[in-house]
Formats: C-alpha cells, sequence, structure tokens
C-alpha cells in the first residue's frame, strides 16, 4: 500500500486493491471523493441507506491520513469539553460529548456487523499534567467533563513511567488496525453493490440543475449529490481559510519490557505527546507521537523525529525504532469540525474536514451526519458543525492569525528569494527554492547525483512550497498540498502537480 509520503507506517503490510469494473457513463445518486475512513464510512452509510453510490480514490484506499494515522479512538477531543463551553455553550458541549460517545458506537457497530478483524481493543485512556499550569488546565477538563456527563477520574499513579503533576483515567476509550478496519469496510460496500474507483483524481465539479457533474482523470461521472471526504475540497474555498494544515510525528519502537502497560496515554504539553502498544508481526511496538507543527513552517523536518525520539527516550526502555512517519491534519479556527453542506454551492455539495487530530472519530461520525443529511434532510449535528458558521467569539483571533500567516507565506518566498539568486552547486540529498532569471524553482538532487527541477509555485492558490526533509516532499504553506519529488501530486486541494523543468533546454 501507497501512502503520501516517502517513510512507511506500521499500517502498510495491508495491501490490497479495491477498484470495482465499473461503468461510469452512468447516473449514480452519490459519489464520495476520498478513500480514507471518512469517504469509505460514508460510502458504506450511504449504499446501506439505499443510495447507488461509488467511491472516488485519487491513488489507493488509505492513502493519506488514515495510513498515517495512530489510531487511538477517544471520546474526548483535542478541543477540550471547557473550551466548547466558553465557546458554544453548555448544550453545545453536551451534544459535542454525546458525539464522541456516537462515533465510538458507529466504530464498534461496524466491527460486529461485518465481522472486521481490525485489532480493536477497549483500553483506558490516562491524562496527565506535567507541571503546576498543566495540572490547571485538567482541573479545568474534569470540571468541563462532569457538567456535559463525560467521566474522568482522578488518580494517584500512571502506567507510564513518566513524572506528572496530576492525572486522570478515561475508561472506555480504545485502538484498531485503520487500514484492516477500512478494508473491511470497503468489502462490504462492494458485497452492497457500492463501486470503487482508484487512481482516479477528482480535478472538478459542476452544479446543474438536479446534477452534478463531476470531471475526474477517468471521465465524467454524473450524479445526483457529491461528497468531499478529502480533508479540503478543490478550488479555492471558504473552508481553505477557516482551516490550517498541520503535521504530526510518530515512531514505533521495539520494546524491552514486555510486561509494558497496554493503556493509552496523552500528556497536556504543547503540543501534547501520546503513547499506545500495537502488536505488528509478532512484535509489541511502542507507538509515539507529537512534535506537531503547521505544514511548511518547518525547516528541518527530519529533526522533529529526532527530538520526539530523544524525549521519549528519557523516560522508556526502548529497542530501535520499527517505523518512523509522519501525516497531516487541519486544524479548525474554532476548534470544531465542519460537517455538512460546502459553503457556496447549491446545496448538493457535502465536505467533511477540520478534524484536529481526531480524525479516526469524525470521520465516522461524518457517515452518520453526511447520510442523516442526504437520505433525511436533517441532522441533530448539523448546526453544531455546519462547514458555513460564522462565529466571531469562538476561534476569531485563530481566523485573523491563520490567514495572516497564509498571506505572509503567499509573498515570503517571493521577498527572501533575492538571497539565493542563481544555480548554486547541490549537494547530493539536498533540496532548495532557487532563484534564477526571474522564477522560482525547486531543486532536489538525488544521491547518485540526479537532478529534479519544478516550477515552484503551487497551482491551487500560487504560494511557494517548502521541502519536507522527513518525508522527502514539496509541502504548501498554505493550504497544505504536497507533491513528490518528480511533482506528482499527493496531496490536494491542487489538482495538479508541479510543472516539471528540463533544465538544459527550459533554464
Amino acid at each position: 500500500m501507497y501512502r503520501d509520503g516517502a517513510r512507511k507506517s506500521m499500517w502498510q503490510e495491508e495491501i490490497k486493491r479495491f477498484s470495482s469494473d465499473t461503468d461510469l457513463n452512468q447516473l449514480f445518486d452519490v459519489a464520495v471523493i476520498g478513500g480514507g475512513i471518512t469517504g469509505v464510512s460514508t460510502a458504506l452509510k450511504l449504499q446501506q441507506s439505499g443510495k447507488k453510490c461509488i467511491l472516488i480514490e485519487a491513488a489507493n484506499i488509505g492513502f493519506g491520513a488514515t495510513g498515517g494515522t495512530t489510531a487511538h479512538l477517544n471520546d474526548f477531543f483535542d478541543t477540550t469539553f471547557a473550551q466548547a463551553i466558553n465557546d458554544f455553550g453548555l448544550d453545545n458541549a453536551k451534544l459535542l460529548a454525546e458525539a464522541g460517545k456516537n462515533a465510538m458506537n458507529i466504530i464498534e457497530s461496524n466491527i460486529s456487523e461485518f465481522s472486521i478483524q481490525c485489532d480493536f481493543e477497549k483500553k483506558k485512556a490516562y491524562l496527565f499534567a506535567l507541571d503546576e499550569k498543566q495540572a490547571k488546565q485538567l482541573d479545568d477538563m474534569v470540571e468541563a467533563s462532569l457538567k456535559v456527563g463525560h467521566t474522568m477520574e482522578y488518580c494517584n499513579q500512571i502506567p507510564f513511567p513518566i513524572p506528572f503533576e496530576k492525572a486522570v483515567i478515561i475508561p472506555h476509550q480504545g485502538q484498531f488496525h485503520p487500514i484492516k478496519y477500512i478494508k473491511g469496510l470497503c468489502e462490504a460496500f462492494l458485497s452492497a453493490g457500492g463501486n470503487i474507483v482508484e487512481d482516479c483524481l477528482c480535478e472538478s465539479h459542476e452544479e446543474e440543475e438536479g446534477e452534478v457533474i463531476v470531471n475526474t482523470s477517468k471521465g465524467v461521472i454524473r450524479v445526483h449529490e457529491l461528497v468531499y471526504a478529502t480533508h479540503i475540497p478543490p478550488g479555492v474555498n471558504k473552508l481553505h481559510f477557516t482551516n490550517a494544515p498541520y503535521r504530526s510525528y510518530a515512531i514505533a519502537f521495539e520494546l524491552k519490557d514486555t510486561d509494558y502497560t497496554q493503556q493509552l496515554g496523552y500528556d497536556l504539553s504543547d503540543p501534547y505527546h501520546y503513547y499506545r502498544v500495537h502488536e505488528i508481526n509478532g512484535e509489541k511496538l511502542l507507538i509515539a507521537g507529537g512534535e506537531d507543527h503547521k505544514t511548511g513552517h518547518m525547516e528541518d523536518t527530519g529533526e522533529c523525529f529526532t527530538r520526539l525520539e530523544n524525549y521519549v527516550r528519557q523516560y522508556f526502555d526502548l529497542d530501535v525504532p520499527y517505523y518512523t512517519w509522519s501525516s497531516q491534519y487541519y486544524e479548525p479556527v474554532d476548534g470544531l469540525p465542519y460537517i455538512g453542506k460546502m459553503p457556496g454551492s447549491n446545496g448538493r455539495i457535502y465536505v467533511a474536514t477540520g478534524f484536529r487530530g481526531n480524525g479516526m472519530m469524525f470521520g465516522s461520525l461524518s457517515s452518520e451526519i453526511l447520510n442523516d443529511l442526504i437520505v433525511k434532510g436533517s441532522s441533530k449535528y448539523e448546526k453544531l458543525f455546519d462547514p458555513g458558521r460564522v462565529k466571531v467569539g469562538a476561534g476569531f483571533s485563530s481566523f485573523v492569525k491563520e490567514n495572516a500567516t497564509v498571506v505572509f507565506d503567499l509573498v515570503k518566498d517571493k521577498l527572501t528569494r533575492e538571497y539565493i539568486r542563481s544555480l548554486e552547486e547541490i549537494k547530493e540529498g539536498e533540496a532548495k527554492i532557487i532563484w534564477y532569471d526571474g522564477n522560482s524553482y525547486a531543486l532536489y538532487k538525488e544521491i547518485g547525483g540526479k537532478l529534479h527541477a519544478l516550477k515552484s509555485t503551487c497551482p491551487h492558490a500560487y504560494c511557494e512550497v517548502r521541502w519536507n526533509s522527513a518525508e522527502m516532499t514539496w509541502d504548501c504553506p498554505c493550504h497544505g498540498s504536497r507533491f513528490n519529488v518528480n511533482g506528482r501530486l499527493l496531496t490536494g486541494p491542487t489538482v495538479e502537480g508541479l510543472q516539471k523543468i528540463d533544465l538544459e533546454s527550459d533554464i
């Protein structure tokens, strides 16, 4: 299984193609774009509801964030209930708590109904404060959880070898193997009459009276409704300015201590660290994650793995890392995801994005919300997660900050590239943005000397890409589009790759 980076995640042993022999010259009820947990769960739910569905994936099932998750299943979120009460009111915070329990039930129900063997286990989670400031934050979280009916109980010990100031235990959490899980959903979807088309890039859509025309790399597909389960939809939309792309890092270590706890752990650092154990090929591995940062805003992304490994080794007795990988997610400006009708559409286009670090849960919940909106016309969660919402209080300062950053990223390289005005010597394994004869280029030299040259401007909104040394990709800091060293598109919202340059004839 391929994914959107050079580093292999621990879930990639599961290799299978799912494309069905599908006649695209027919009218479908719904097209779902994106073969991660959100898209697959939603397509299956709609197919079960009697809709004739087609699932379209630009690469292969599990290519993006689902192939790069650490697969914690939590019914508490990165946006705490304390934050939700403050920004959205107690009733909405209670609805958010209900949404978490509902998401867990959806996953468990799918596993049971379709007999999916995906290493699913119920776990306890430990949330711990490392200093007095974090302890105050934890107290606020416990108080808010009590108000919304969510269980957090103080405890005097944690099963992790980390000094802490204060801690709570949270029951009824879980973990699973994400690719095994969505493979099971794909098989159920196909058995129910659904259609899957991989290696099919959705390039654009046009809303017409009574239907949507979906333009793809394999031809035109006509549908009644369209769901974008791709993080951010293609084109330029309001959602591109209310979501910011972030990267998170994970390392799976071999454990020296076979009696290590099987529970889930999280600290309250910013960014926080998180831990769990999973058995792969008979080996129990500790998965540690953290070191998050805005996409394109870390000069040496390889350092993120070094810092994470050094931090974890302070406390854990570990052997060699088996896997190291990173993944992308989107931060919404007010802390809650956007699930529902896409802003600016005529009511036939739907979207699910802004999940923060809770993609497995909100991706699963999206299947119910989108199914209810399409089949029934309404959902009890539609106002809470409305993609068109504008709430000046909640997230407004973040909105200003993120959009100021996007504007800065649009012009920063154009202002500073005066410092690199020639095709200076590039070392093997090195990447640079260079300025030559009025144009900007992205250059990468392989070990062995082969030089790859690309136009460095992202086709989506014309930001300048930045080198991601950890994944060997060119990443756009504005909206999160990503490309390999040959310019091939890995992650949208752009639908075009970076322009290749023939160094001998074009420069």
